[in-house]
């Protein structure tokens, strides 16, 4: 790898006339997150232009938004997403819950001092400006990346969550949603699955089931988002994308997101679980959705 070439190659491919955009695709997707980093800063010490204003002059559309995103380093890209999810038109739900349902509390820890640094808020802050009642108090719980981590599985306690999900839930009238929250968003993801075990011999019926039934809208995908995330993280990205593709129309922002923000983590994964779970590639899926560069840089992202 060497930074000042694949700068130079990059200047070579916007310089005058006309954009040669698959010279940018190839040069952006052979490179990793880091690596591409160094281009950004080379680019500016070796050609004295920003990279990033050279690409959003030349390039348009959700193929701009692609190759923007894939610029970022991945903490700055959490969080440029988390901020466009609060500010702009409108909330963006289903993002704030993908986003923080899925890291690690590192990675939460890393978006939180960014996010702080780069807006001069706290993402706390705007949550709670943006949301309301009880989905607000799960996203800020999620946001504070306090999660037990560790792989201890305590079976009186895995029986006793059980039986307090069950009595908060399906055993009465009315759901006591405080504690869904304090169980799912607090424990160890080993702890969890047990629970999930054991709820079931009680309940008679999946944790998901229940809390399908139980709680609606913007609550009901924040805590189906952290079960489905504590079981299968992969298998959760694989439908995110599935539902952003099928069906009328695409859902551009959540597509670009998973394929940007997974493409170095576990797009192997996702791709087997698509796979298992719809019967089709997840490249296949693409390639019939998307067209044009935009097609041609997230086929790239998603590998054969």
């Amino acid at each position: 790898f060497n930074a000042e070439q694949e700068a130079q190659a990059l200047r070579k491919a916007m310089k005058g006339f006309g954009t040669d955009e698959d010279a940018i695709i190839e040069i952006l997707t052979k490179l990793n997150v880091s690596q591409r980093q160094q281009v950004l800063i080379t680019y500016k010490s070796t050609i004295g232009r920003d990279l990033i204003d050279d690409l959003k002059s030349e390039l348009s559309g959700n193929f701009e938004r692609v190759i923007i995103g894939m610029m970022a380093s991945t903490t700055m890209y959490d969080v440029q997403e988390l901020r466009r999810a609060v500010k702009g038109a409108g909330t963006d739900e289903g993002c704030l819950i993908e986003i923080l349902a899925s890291r690690t509390n590192e990675e939460i820890r890393r978006i939180n001092e960014n996010y702080k640094l780069q807006y001069g808020c706290s993402l706390e802050d705007d949550i709670r400006s943006d949301t309301s009642s009880m989905f607000r108090r799960v996203l800020v719980s999620l946001a504070t990346g306090n999660r037990d981590e560790r792989t201890y599985v305590d079976d009186a306690l895995a029986q006793q969550d059980a039986q307090v999900l069950y009595e908060a839930g399906e055993k009465k009238w009315g759901t006591d949603e405080v504690q869904f929250m304090s169980i799912l968003c607090t424990r160890n993801r080993y702890h969890l699955l047990r629970v999930f075990d054991v709820y079931r011999g009680i309940a008679n019926k999946d944790i998901t089931d229940s809390i399908k039934s139980e709680m609606s809208g913007d609550l009901e995908d924040a805590l189906l988002a952290v079960v489905k995330c504590l079981r299968n993280k992969p298998a959760y990205f694989a439908e995110r994308l599935y539902k952003s593709m099928k069906g009328l129309g695409t859902d551009d922002n959540t597509l670009i997101r998973v394929m940007v923000s997974r493409s170095e983590v576990d797009m192997l994964d996702i791709r087997r679980e698509f796979l298992t779970m719809y019967g089709k590639s997840l490249y296949s899926f693409i390639k019939g959705d998307c067209s044009g560069d935009y097609r041609k840089v997230l086929l790239k992202l998603c590998g054969g």
